[in-house]
Order: C-alpha cells, then sequence, then structure tokens
C-alpha cells in the first residue's frame, strides 16, 4: 500500500486493543474486526466478546497481515475496520422504493469478498436504479474504505443493508410480494422474465457462485450465455448486464 493511500484510509482503520474498545463502545459503526490468529483469551477475548454483541464479523488474521492493514503502527494483535457508511435495514430499502413510487428492485449479494467487486455492484446499482443492495454479515466484504473508493461515490446514494442469513431475507423478501432471481448457470435466459414487479436480483460470490440453499429460496434462476471457454463471468459484471434488463423493462424501452 502507497503512503499516501494509507493517509487517506487511516479513518476506517483502528489499532491497537484500547482504541478498538472505545470505538466498540462509542457506538461507530465497525465493519469487522481482525485478532492475531490463535489469541482469544484475556482483553482481545472480551473484544471478541463486545464485537460478537454487537453483530460485528470477527476474523482471524496473522501478524503480518494486521501489521501491513495498520501501516506497521503497535496493534497488540487488533485491529478493527470501520465502515465508512452507516449500514441501513432492509425496511429502509423498502421505504426508499415507496418514497420514489418504484417497485422494490433490490441486488443481494450472496458472499461477495472482493471490495472492487462490491464496489463495482454499488455503481451499477445507482445508475440503473436499484433501491439498495443486501449482504450477508458473514463471509462477505463490507462498507470499507476499498469498496466506497471502487463505488465512485454510489456508497453515498445506495443504502446497503447487511443481514444475519441471506436465505431467511429472500423468505422475508418474498412473504412482501418481491419476486426473487438467481443469477447462476442453467437458468432460463436472463432477458426472458418479466422484472417490473418487486424485484431481487441474487448474485454469487467469486468462486462459488450462489450457495445451494440461496438458490432453493430463489423463484426463478437465470442465466447470461456462455460462448467462450470460461464458463462464468465476473459477478459484478453479470450484475451489471441484469441490471440493465431491469432498467430497460421498467424505462419501457422496447427490444429491436
Amino acid at each position: 500500500m502507497k503512503k499516501e493511500e494509507q493517509n487517506r484510509r487511516g479513518d476506517d482503520i483502528i489499532a491497537g486493543r484500547n482504541a478498538v474498545l472505545e470505538a466498540l463502545r462509542s457506538g461507530r459503526t465497525i465493519d469487522s474486526l481482525y485478532v492475531a490468529r490463535g489469541q482469544r483469551t484475556g482483553s482481545i477475548g472480551a473484544l471478541i466478546a463486545k464485537a460478537k454483541e454487537l453483530g460485528v464479523a470477527v476474523k482471524e488474521a496473522d501478524s503480518k497481515k494486521l501489521d501491513y492493514m495498520c501501516g506497521n503502527a503497535a496493534h497488540q494483535g487488533v485491529v478493527a475496520v470501520a465502515a465508512v457508511k452507516e449500514y441501513a435495514t432492509v425496511d429502509d430499502l423498502f421505504a426508499l422504493a415507496q418514497e420514489r413510487g418504484e417497485p422494490p428492485f433490490f441486488i443481494v449479494a450472496d458472499g461477495l469478498e472482493d471490495p472492487h467487486n462490491l464496489g463495482a455492484v454499488l455503481r451499477t446499482a445507482e445508475c440503473a436504479g436499484a433501491h439498495g443492495i443486501i449482504v450477508p454479515k458473514r463471509h462477505s466484504v463490507g462498507l470499507t474504505y476499498a469498496v466506497g473508493k471502487a463505488s465512485a461515490g454510489a456508497v453515498e446514494y445506495v443504502p446497503v443493508a447487511r443481514v444475519t442469513n441471506i436465505a431467511a431475507t429472500l423468505e422475508e423478501l418474498k412473504k412482501r410480494g418481491v419476486w426473487t432471481f438467481a443469477a447462476d448457470m442453467d437458468g432460463q435466459d436472463w432477458c426472458s422474465v418479466d422484472y417490473k414487479g418487486p424485484t431481487a436480483i441474487v448474485v454469487g460470490s467469486e468462486g462459488f457462485g450462489v450457495g445451494r440453499l440461496v438458490k432453493e429460496k430463489c423463484d426463478f434462476v437465470i442465466s447470461l450465455p456462455m460462448k467462450g471457454k470460461i464458463n462464468s463471468l465476473n459477478a459484478s459484471v453479470a450484475c451489471g448486464v441484469i441490471c440493465y434488463e431491469v432498467a430497460r423493462q421498467r424505462s419501457g424501452i422496447p427490444m429491436k
């Protein structure tokens, strides 16, 4: 990481046991807590318990990664990453759709771990008129500095809700009248379905796609044509193609 980059992102990295504890106590939105591998006793154990109480994801990392994250500052085996923006709730996403007088249009990111991918999804969501993104608390990147930077400012305009369980959240969305579409292999053509009603597009992780249980909870599986030797697209690229089909249909732009 370049020195100037480290300086710009300094506000989202909190290093050291006392500093992290005060950040947790203050109510600041913490995206994740990193602890040195194997250290879970004493004051670090108390920090882990406090983080879990607040719903903060706790991850283990080796000391070299912690050194890198905080620019070799004295971290005492603990580094917290603060979110660059407050998380929304699923209700907030529905409220935004109602405020705009539009059927809900959500993107559900099932385990995206690359901050550049989530940032790109945020940017697409803002441009295509989505009312928000839903991500899981675990096994997913959160609203880190890198995500905010990759979003080119879209993080300021698109609410992101963080939920405990994606499969359960899909059930909630369906009960509230939202049709759910998993972007995965062996589904129907992405442009053969109607997205004009309440819609949630589910995109999977970079390595494994949409999880089995999550896929089973969806109403439809949709696929993009694959003509080359590689059988999958980058998650954010696939999301962009599908989101603009949603936008086309909702704008009433005819296919020619």
